[in-house]
């Protein structure tokens, strides 16, 4: 079976069909992958900030715009939103902050935004690997849907 791994780089996200992988990096950041089991398209956004409060920048840069836009380009590939299942990465405390300042609370700041967000598509997260104070490499195998989940020192896992 011939692949192609894509690279899903900062404020970006992907959508692509089985048997391709989805990869990112993430820290704070919140990776945020939909699928469709029926189709096997999915899509994987890598969002840096909650809001998008300044429209002249990216809408791939934040959890409210880049869901919209990547659930939109899913729809256009073939993937129907009645059957996508999202599985959400990421948001961690990467640096020693107080969690009530701002660098402290990105992370869960964009967690929670994305909960919020996917719960008004009626899209259930299935699996989350979240918070924390490491950061993640994920690949989003869009055969079977599995997110492998890899970090410095820890045990690779799979949701």
């Amino acid at each position: 079976m011939e692949f192609k791994l894509i690279t899903v780089p900062i404020a970006d996200y992907k959508v692509s069909q089985s048997p391709d992988i989805l990869r990112t990096i993430l820290g704070s950041c919140v990776g945020i992958c939909l699928y469709d089991p029926e189709s096997k398209i999915g899509g994987l956004a890598h969002i840096m900030l909650p809001e998008n409060n300044d429209k002249s920048t990216n809408p791939k840069k934040y959890a409210d715009s880049a869901i919209a836009l990547m659930i939109e380009e899913l729809q256009n590939k073939g993937a129907n939103i009645e059957h996508l299942i999202a599985k959400i990465a990421g948001g961690a405390s990467m640096f020693k902050m107080p969690e009530n300042s701002f660098i402290g609370s990105i992370g869960i700041n964009n967690v929670q935004k994305v909960r919020d967000i996917l719960d008004n598509y009626r899209i259930t997260i299935i699996s989350q690997d979240v918070f924390g104070d490491y950061g993640r490499t994920v690949d989003f195998f869009l055969d079977t849907g599995k997110l492998k989940i890899k970090s410095l020192g820890r045990e690779e896992k799979e949701i």
